[in-house]
């Protein structure tokens, strides 16, 4: 990855990146040089991660609900008016709603694949233009819940499968002038990169740490150092591949 520098001036929209994983991305890219715009729909979070990261680099918060089309549309408006172009995308914006299916209804089902796909599909869809301009990058993060489960998530791994599905057609469509790629992440402990009013210490044993093959538990930085790699010229002949960034946990067989 000794080309990251590469990316230095170059601008990337971050979706849901006030919190969690997004809020990570964006410091890192940040501290690469980039320019970053943050779409995020909680705008308290929006406001303190701007005013936090501020003293890394150029950043702008567009409030946005990455549903909604035309929310989406001033989104990329509003980064084409400021920086002029876009060179990377990173769809990380993302919800669940964990409950029995019998008792999960149509509205929150519907909800979930708005915002966790369809909202993918929507910033490609108006990004693409400057992107094919820009020859830029397209990272999904999607989950290893596209791969495996835990009960009552239905709603949340159909949209992360959709998610791996999703980069690979894209990757044939956009290509060769836009590369995509997709990160599927595990156990990463976000606590303490969430709002102030959220925000947490992580409690964690030693036993959550060495279930894990890699021997601990994955933090933000894990997935954002790979989304510089994957937008970055070093990883040019990498396009519709994903990759699952989880210690090792879903190659591990278990038995009780």
């Amino acid at each position: 990855m000794n080309n990251t520098s590469s990316i230095n001036g170059q601008v990337a929209i971050i979706t849901g990146g006030g919190q969690g994983i997004g809020k990570a991305i964006a410091m890192h890219l940040l501290n690469l040089g980039m320019a970053v715009v943050i779409a995020e729909i909680d705008e308290e979070a929006g406001r303190e991660t701007v005013a936090e990261l501020r003293q890394h680099g150029e950043i702008l918060g567009v409030p946005t609900d990455v549903a909604e089309e035309g929310q989406v549309q001033h989104l990329i408006d509003t980064t084409l008016e400021r920086f002029g172009h876009i060179d990377a995308l990173v769809n990380n914006a993302g919800i669940g709603i964990n409950r029995p299916i019998e008792e999960l209804s149509l509205a929150e089902w519907h909800r979930v694949l708005a915002v966790n796909l369809t909202g993918a599909f929507l910033c490609t869809k108006y990004a693409v233009p400057s992107l094919h301009e820009q020859h830029g990058s397209i990272v999904n993060i999607a989950s290893t819940r596209a791969f495996m489960s835990e009960a009552n998530t239905e709603a949340y791994s159909a949209t992360k499968g959709g998610l791996v599905s999703l980069t690979h057609a894209l990757a044939i469509s956009l290509g060769p002038a836009i590369r995509v790629n997709c990160i599927s992440p595990g156990w990463i402990e976000t606590s303490e990169w969430k709002k102030s009013a959220m925000r947490q210490t992580p409690v964690l044993s030693e036993q959550d740490h060495l279930q894990h093959p890699a021997g601990r538990v994955g933090t933000p930085h894990d997935i954002a150092a790979l989304v510089a790699f994957l937008i970055s010229p070093d990883s040019g002949f990498i396009t519709g591949a994903n990759f699952t960034v989880d210690g090792g946990m879903t190659k591990k067989m278990i038995y009780v």
